[in-house]
């Protein structure tokens, strides 16, 4: 079944984004309220959401809603999800783009945050995901987008707890998409290198890492537009720049080389 394909005229369309008060999330929400879909904007932040969602009813000329949800709680997820069909109708794109990084040697890494680290970028991606996609699988029809990473295919030193998460919604969403397909219902992994985006305030302590990596910096309103180009496709994955998909794939032919260049020449941390 390919009824996902419908979904490639997103007028009045509901579409919940998670991480939606800033970056990659708020720019995904405005490049989707551009396609006249119906934005329902998720985050912690309310007063941030509804800044955005305000954008998106002028973008879209259709209605936005603005909820809060921290995506740790599972009951919170639960509860969001009904309440959205019940209020809006059908849920049919979520895009799990909520999530954090640290750069920390794993040796003074506090496990209490990798702790809250996995909560946030694997199970609460995965409570999502499961809520949703019971509801799409009735209407046998939906995209489902998980925000992974560039670090879920290479490691590189001092992310080793953000790439083992980012590894984990790799093959979550792998498996996800095998099963959902049957169902009507696409699976897309995003895998973005460094974005210029407010997550390395927290992420990066030094301050300094998008400037060294500079000629490696994307912008958050590129990527999202090509994240809501693949909706109501066959996609299965976007890494961007693709100059990243390259490297994984030479990593993979050629570890030892891969670990020099990923732990010594390259690592900009």
């Amino acid at each position: 079944m390919k009824n996902y394909k419908q979904l490639k005229d997103l007028h009045n369309r509901i579409v919940v984004v998670t991480g939606a008060s800033s970056g990659l999330g708020e720019q995904i929400a405005y490049e989707l309220a551009r396609k006249g879909a119906i934005v329902v904007a998720c985050a912690r932040r309310l007063d941030r959401l509804e800044v955005v969602t305000r954008e998106c009813q002028k973008l879209s000329g259709r209605i936005s809603v603005a909820k809060q949800l921290d995506v740790e709680d599972p009951l919170q997820i639960e509860h969001l999800v009904k309440n959205i069909e019940d209020e809006l109708g059908p849920i049919d794109v979520l895009v799990n783009n909520a999530g954090f990084g640290l750069m920390e040697d794993v040796l003074n890494f506090e496990m209490k945050t990798a702790e809250k680290m996995f909560r946030v970028n694997v199970l609460g991606l995965m409570y999502l995901s499961k809520y949703t996609a019971l509801k799409m699988a009735k209407r046998k029809r939906g995209a489902i987008i998980n925000v992974a990473s560039v670090a879920g295919k290479i490691a590189t030193p001092k992310s080793a707890v953000y790439s083992a998460t980012k590894f984990a919604v790799l093959g979550y969403s792998n498996a996800l998409r095998l099963e959902l397909k049957p169902l009507g219902i696409s699976v897309l992994t995003v895998n973005p290198g460094p974005i210029d985006t407010e997550f390395f305030e927290i992420a990066d302590k030094t301050g300094s890492y998008l400037s060294r990596v500079g000629f490696l910096v994307q912008q958050p309103e590129d990527i999202a537009q090509k994240v809501v180009s693949t909706i109501g496709t066959s996609k299965r994955e976007l890494t961007v720049p693709f100059s990243f998909e390259i490297a994984h794939r030479f990593y993979e032919l050629f570890p030892r080389i891969g670990d020099y260049l990923a732990g010594d020449l390259f690592n900009k941390k």
